[in-house]
């Protein structure tokens, strides 16, 4: 099997982002991208995924906010994991799992498709519920913009739908990652039958 490994080094004005990535890997995160809360959720997808994914910000312009850092994060990761597919044979391109923390469901569907495009959605249940607070500087639009911009590079429909989420952010983006890891891996995966690009087309841009 030919392996499915890709690195990629970005430099803009405001950020340098280093991210290696091995799709068929055991789980190994090596992360610091600079944003603590995120590092903590790109292990998990790492875990849960199988990937084995290193994340190093060498610049980053976090002394004004995380907004650049945290979107440039995504695209990084969105091209590297589109460069490690190739052509994209073989492979189930479609994924969806569901994964619980105490009362929240995170819910993620995902098909490697060639065209990005992204929506999360919240559905709160029972009168007087609030949306997710900020945790350590990181809120909910943060994580928005990651999967925004992570879909649009890899060429990925992303659909999150969280179920009953919790005002504390760990307790609501913990299962998102772990489920979206878990999709990721099975959309990912080789499937043995499969001997072509799965696409009626027969290509995936």
């Amino acid at each position: 099997m030919v392996q499915r490994i890709a690195e990629k080094r970005r430099k803009t004005s405001e950020t340098e982002i280093f991210i290696k990535l091995n799709i068929d890997g055991s789980g190994k995160a090596k992360i610091n991208s600079g944003i603590g809360f995120l590092d903590h959720m790109l292990e998990l997808f790492s875990f849960w995924g199988h990937f084995d994914l290193e994340v190093t910000t060498s610049e980053a312009d976090l002394k004004v906010d995380i907004h650049h850092t945290n979107e440039d994060l995504g695209i990084v990761l969105g091209q590297v994991f589109k460069d490690a597919l190739g052509d994209k044979v073989g492979i189930n391109r479609i994924g969806s799992k569901s994964a619980p923390m105490e009362d929240v469901t995170a819910n993620v569907t995902v098909d490697i498709s060639g065209r990005g495009s992204f929506k999360l959605s919240l559905a709160m249940q029972g009168a007087g519920l609030s949306a997710p607070q900020p945790q350590d500087g990181y809120e909910l639009k943060y994580a928005e913009h990651f999967f925004e911009s992570f879909a649009k590079q890899l060429g990925m429909n992303l659909n999150i739908k969280i179920d009953n989420p919790s005002i504390d952010l760990h307790a609501t983006l913990e299962p998102v990652f772990k489920a979206f890891g878990i999709a990721m891996d099975e959309a990912t995966q080789i499937d043995p039958r499969r001997k072509g690009v799965p696409s009626t087309k027969g290509v995936i841009d």
